[in-house]
C-alpha cells in the first residue's frame, strides 16, 4: 500500500475514533486498515493511536502529527479528484500539432465543432510541415502525414493520401498522355528542389513499388509553384491527390497512370503513451476519428 494511503487510514481512525468506522468509510477491509496503521507507526518509529477494545485515539504524538498530515492528506485527495475529473470532464488547453497545408481545410471544421461541444476546452494549433516533437513542443498530440518510425507515442490510423501525376490539357494535347511510368522519360517533368530523392517518383508496378527517375527543363521549390506550372502546360506534376481537387474540379488539369499510384501515405493523429488519455484528448481523438474520412483522398 503506498504511503498517502497508509496516512489516509491515520486520518479517518483519529476522526473516527474506530478502525472498523475508518475501514467502512474507505471501503477498505479491516485487516487492511489495522497493517496499513502499524505499518506508519512502523516507519515513524512512534504509536499514533492508542488502541482499546472499544476506542481508538491519537497519543500526544498522534495528535500533532494529525494536525501537520491532514490538510496534506486533504489537498492530495482535491488533486486526486480534480485529475480524475480532467479525464472524465474535457477541460484545459488542447495543444495540437499538424502539417500547415493540411490542417485548414481538414482539421479546422473538426476543431471547429469541438469547440462549440466542449466549451471548457481552449484549442492551440502548432501548424509546421516538419517533424515536430510531442514532448519538445509540449503538445498533446500530433497529426502526421507518412510512414511512423518507432516511438514511444500512442496512435491511430485515420487514413491514406493519394500520390498521382497530372497535367493541364493543353499539354496532353501538344504531347500525348503517358500509358506507363516509363513513358515518362519522353516527357517534361517539373519536379521539387531540395527533395530528399528530387526527380524520383514512386509507383507500383508489377504489384511492387518502385521508383522512376524523371526530369524536364523547369525545377522549383515550392509545390504551390509546381501546379502553377503544371497548370500552364509545362510539364508533368506529382502530387498527393487532396492538394490539387480544386484544380481538377475546374479542370484545370487532369490525372494520369491511376492504375500505377504507389500505396498511400498513411495518416495517423498520435499522443503520449500512458495509461489512459485525458477527457480532452480522448474526446478530440473520437471526434477525429468519426469526422475525417481519408481513405478516398
Amino acid at each position: 500500500m503506498s504511503r498517502i494511503e497508509d496516512l489516509e487510514v491515520f486520518v479517518a481512525v483519529v476522526e473516527l475514533g474506530s478502525l472498523t468506522a475508518a475501514a467502512n468509510r474507505l471501503a477498505r477491509p479491516l485487516q487492511t486498515v489495522s497493517r496499513a496503521l502499524a505499518a506508519l507507526e512502523d516507519d515513524i518509529g512512534v504509536e499514533l493511536i492508542h488502541r482499546t477494545t472499544r476506542r481508538s485515539s491519537p497519543s500526544e504524538a498522534g495528535e500533532i502529527f494529525y494536525r501537520r498530515v491532514k490538510p496534506a492528506v486533504d489537498e492530495i485527495r482535491e488533486a486526486r479528484s480534480e485529475a480524475a475529473q480532467r479525464r472524465l470532464d474535457p477541460s484545459g488547453v488542447l495543444r495540437i500539432g499538424a502539417p500547415a497545408l493540411f490542417a485548414p481545410r481538414f482539421l479546422m471544421p473538426v476543431v471547429a465543432e469541438y469547440m462549440r461541444q466542449y466549451r471548457k476546452v481552449e484549442v492551440e494549433l502548432d501548424l509546421s510541415d516538419a517533424f515536430v516533437d510531442l514532448a519538445d513542443g509540449d503538445l498533446d498530440m500530433v497529426v502526421r502525414i507518412g510512414d511512423l518510425a518507432d516511438s514511444s507515442l500512442t496512435g491511430k490510423r485515420l487514413g491514406g493520401l493519394r500520390r498521382v501525376v497530372f497535367g493541364a490539357p493543353s499539354y496532353f494535347a501538344a504531347r500525348g498522355r503517358p500509358e506507363h511510368p516509363q513513358d515518362l522519360r519522353h516527357h517534361d517533368c517539373v519536379t521539387r528542389l531540395g527533395e530528399d530523392r528530387q526527380g524520383t517518383w514512386m509507383f507500383t508496378i508489377d504489384g511492387k513499388p518502385r521508383g522512376i527517375k524523371v526530369g524536364g527543363p523547369l525545377r522549383v521549390n515550392a509545390m504551390a509553384a509546381i501546379y502553377a506550372a503544371v497548370r500552364e502546360g509545362l510539364g508533368l506534376g506529382y502530387s498527393p491527390l487532396w492538394q490539387i481537387e480544386h484544380l481538377i474540379a475546374d479542370g484545370g488539369v487532369e490525372v494520369v497512370l491511376e492504375a500505377f499510384e504507389p500505396a498511400p501515405v498513411p495518416i495517423h493523429i498520435l499522443w503520449r503513451e500512458g495509461r489512459a488519455p485525458t477527457a480532452k484528448v480522448r474526446t478530440f481523438i473520437d471526434l477525429l476519428s468519426k469526422r475525417l474520412k481519408l481513405d478516398h483522398l
